[in-house]
């Protein structure tokens, strides 16, 4: 955790002393260094939060996580680019680096969780071990449902959102009324209905969330539809968004546990890489066909063939996530 943050600190603050016109393969490798050193942070974040969780916190926890994450954002996504008309890149990115030093302070002041078992002495058994754990923990054909329904839980909830910005432009709303009601409407949304997700989660268990949430992502997908159809102003575009993005954070809220409960704690940072890495197929696929499928069958439909991708995700629930099968 503390030498990827030191990193990044170096790496992070380095971009702004280099000129896009003449240094762009330099900066394209230290980019690639960056997304590398995030990636690993993640999976080391993610790994010490399964760890110090027990299974009834998980659901709480981790929104509580995804959230934080969120907001941090607003850093790099909104900070950065309102200082970056006032003063020269390189303050810019010193600034922003700058930030990581919170996550050094915080490193340094907490304590390496309880080792309950024994730490890899190979590569085999950092990397091979994990996966052969999670099959004979779960049985083949349940890790594979299980795999199955990470693939395609978020994947009619990703592509609907995948080409959000060209959607709201060819409605018709220029780019500030985006900006200033679009990205507001979803952010905090999101953020609300991830902490509320988390909380109802202590109640009513994760299977169960996933089940709630799940409805509520499908039926969100229909508001977008709803605009294609009618178009409308402002009000209609902020409540749409909002409803939309709100399921996008009960479902992630809900998800994100999931995920942390199929780990097993003394695997956790390797099994997280494959499910968080697994997850992110469907939002790549998605950004890459998504342009492609409207061309074909114009928004509405698109919006409407989003719905119905997302209800293998739901039935796989049945395998993966009985409503009455867990406790907490």
């Amino acid at each position: 955790m503390l030498s990827t943050q030191v990193l990044l600190l170096v790496t992070i603050g380095t971009l702004g002393f280099l000129d896009p016109l003449t240094q762009l393969w330099p900066i394209a490798w230290l980019c690639l260094g960056i997304a590398f050193l995030s990636a690993t942070q993640d999976i080391v974040l993610d790994a010490y939060r399964r760890q110090i969780l027990p299974d009834q916190e998980l659901g709480l926890g981790n929104s509580i996580h995804v959230n934080a994450y969120r907001v941090g954002g607003l850093i790099p996504g909104s900070l950065s680019l309102v200082l970056s008309d006032f003063l020269p890149w390189e303050t810019v990115f010193l600034i922003t680096a700058a930030f990581v030093l919170v996550g050094i302070a915080l490193t340094l002041s907490i304590k390496e969780p309880p080792c309950t078992h024994q730490q890899p002495a190979t590569l085999q058994a950092a990397i091979v071990e994990p996966f052969n754990e999670f099959f004979s923990r779960q049985g083949v054909q349940q890790a594979l449902l299980i795999l199955a329904f990470m693939l395609l839980y978020k994947l009619g909830d990703s592509m609907a959102t995948a080409l959000a910005t060209p959607f709201y432009l060819d409605m018709g709303f220029s780019k500030t009324e985006i900006g200033i009601v679009a990205k507001q409407a979803a952010l905090w949304p999101m953020i609300i209905g991830g902490i509320a997700g988390g909380i109802l989660m202590l109640k009513i268990g994760i299977n169960r969330a996933l089940w709630l949430f799940g409805f509520v992502q499908i039926i969100s997908i229909l508001g977008f539809a709803v605009l294609a159809r009618v178009g409308g102003g402002l009000w209609l575009l902020g409540l749409v968004i909002g409803f939309e993005y709100l399921g996008v954070g009960l479902g992630t809220a809900a998800f994100v546990a999931f995920i942390a409960r199929t780990t097993n704690p003394a695997f956790a940072a390797t099994q997280f890489a494959l499910f968080t890495a697994l997850t992110a197929v469907p939002r790549t696929v998605a950004s890459a066909a998504t342009g492609i499928i409207v061309e074909g069958v114009g928004w509405e439909n698109f919006f409407y063939m989003c719905t119905l991708i997302a209800i293998p995700g739901m039935l796989l629930l049945f395998k993966v996530a009985p409503w009455n099968e867990e406790t907490y």
